[in-house]
């Protein structure tokens, strides 16, 4: 088994997330006791009380997802050691548990880089009335046309089939009424805070520059292949700038997934919340295996 190790995003939070493994996994429970520590808040509490209206939003959900993904990452290597990745990448802010999971900095740096994210991102939400759309088994070239004409972004290239577009409300609204009208049936408003991976989230990805700038980063131990070049960064000087560029930047899951298979990967483990990213592989390569680890059951799955 050949695996490479994925990291979900913005979207899979629930309540009660993580709620066993913190239980049952000494791991676990150190990497959620760590982030009430770093946090100033019982992180802990809300993944797994709630309330879902606060767990929703970015400041909450960035930091969030990374402990549990990270909580299910630590729970995992302490029943399996023996299974290494040969590479990693995460959807969004997935990529911060990818590098963490890569040893491209500690817990608590990725923890505190993310907190600052979600904190930038909730206020370049409230600064513009944003949104996005979810197009199914549209033509790629097609919806580029339209987001150009409508001045709007692609901000995710999922699977084959599945693009999401973002904007501005109104503008959006009018790309959606063109797709439509040249044939795309499926499109689908998204309920989101805000337009991410637009230009809307270029002042949110401005302003990270200086706090990556002073982070404690080094080139991970396994190839990350990083959201907004489908590549592994090749310094640390590239590797911030794609963390700040990934803010507003296209999100090329696809090419991430397909690269990482082509680098000789055969199996794909998603950590954290959901299972979004499997779901998405079953439309891109359905011949590649994968699991979950997101609670007890899914750890003991995977010993079979």
């Amino acid at each position: 088994m050949k695996v490479f190790f994925v990291f979900a995003g913005q979207g899979a939070q629930a309540v009660g997330m993580g709620k066993d493994l913190y239980e049952t996994s000494p791991a676990a429970r150190s990497i959620f006791e760590r982030a009430d520590a770093g946090l100033g808040y019982s992180l802990s509490e809300l993944c797994f009380s709630g309330p879902v209206e606060k767990l929703t939003e970015s400041r909450y959900c960035q930091p969030a997802i990374y402990t549990v993904s990270c909580a299910a990452l630590a729970a995992f290597r302490e029943r399996y050691p023996q299974v290494r990745p040969l590479a990693a990448a995460g959807l969004s802010l997935g990529e911060y548990g990818a590098l963490y999971a890569a040893g491209a900095f500690t817990f608590e740096e990725g923890l505190r880089l993310l907190a600052r994210r979600g904190e930038l991102m909730d206020q370049a939400c409230r600064a513009t009335r944003g949104g996005m759309a979810s197009v199914l088994g549209g033509d790629a070239a097609v919806i580029r046309e339209v987001c150009a004409a409508c001045d709007i972004d692609v901000a995710n290239f999922n699977s084959p089939g599945q693009i999401v577009i973002s904007g501005e409300q109104e503008k959006l609204a009018q790309a959606v009424a063109q797709l439509k009208e040249r044939g795309m049936r499926k499109v689908v408003v998204l309920n989101v805070a805000g337009a991410f991976h637009s230009r809307l989230m270029a002042p949110a990805g401005e302003a990270l520059v200086p706090v990556l700038a002073g982070a404690e980063l080094k080139l991970p131990e396994v190839p990350v292949y990083h959201n907004c070049t489908a590549a592994p960064a090749g310094s640390v000087q590239e590797l911030r700038a794609n963390l700040a560029t990934q803010v507003a930047g296209s999100v090329r899951w696809e090419e991430c997934v397909r690269a990482m298979v082509g680098a000789g990967a055969d199996t794909m483990i998603e950590f954290g919340p959901g299972n979004v990213l499997t779901g998405l592989l079953r439309r891109t390569l359905p011949e590649v295996k994968y699991y979950n680890i997101n609670s007890v059951e899914t750890l003991a799955a995977f010993g079979g």
